[in-house]
């Protein structure tokens, strides 16, 4: 992906979720946010490649979602080890997000 493609693609979601693409001259790896929002810490990544098992799940949410009406969303939960709290999230399309228009 050419720098201009994913710093364009960065510049529509930072527009569609009511925040400011940060510029990489302004933010240093890991802790700044490529999307500077008054409540979400935004990184954004953008190309083809999503994992196998991703992308079957966000199949199957659309699927269920055109039968039922309801909003696709995809849950994630990753194992953290024992002892340890597991990460958990939320996947959600963009044009389903509150406030965004398709």
């Amino acid at each position: 992906m050419t720098r201009s493609t994913w710093k364009s693609s960065e510049r529509r979601m930072a527009t569609a979720l009511g925040g400011t693409r940060v510029p990489i001259s302004g933010r240093g790896r890991g802790n700044v946010p490529d999307i500077e929002h008054p409540v979400y810490a935004i990184e954004h990544k953008a190309g083809r490649v999503l994992g196998p098992r991703l992308l079957l799940a966000i199949a199957q949410a659309e699927a269920a979602a055109a039968v039922s009406g309801k909003v696709p969303l995809v849950t994630i939960e990753q194992s953290s080890g024992p002892g340890r709290p597991n990460r958990r999230f939320v996947l959600l399309r963009l044009e389903d997000w509150p406030g965004v228009s398709p």
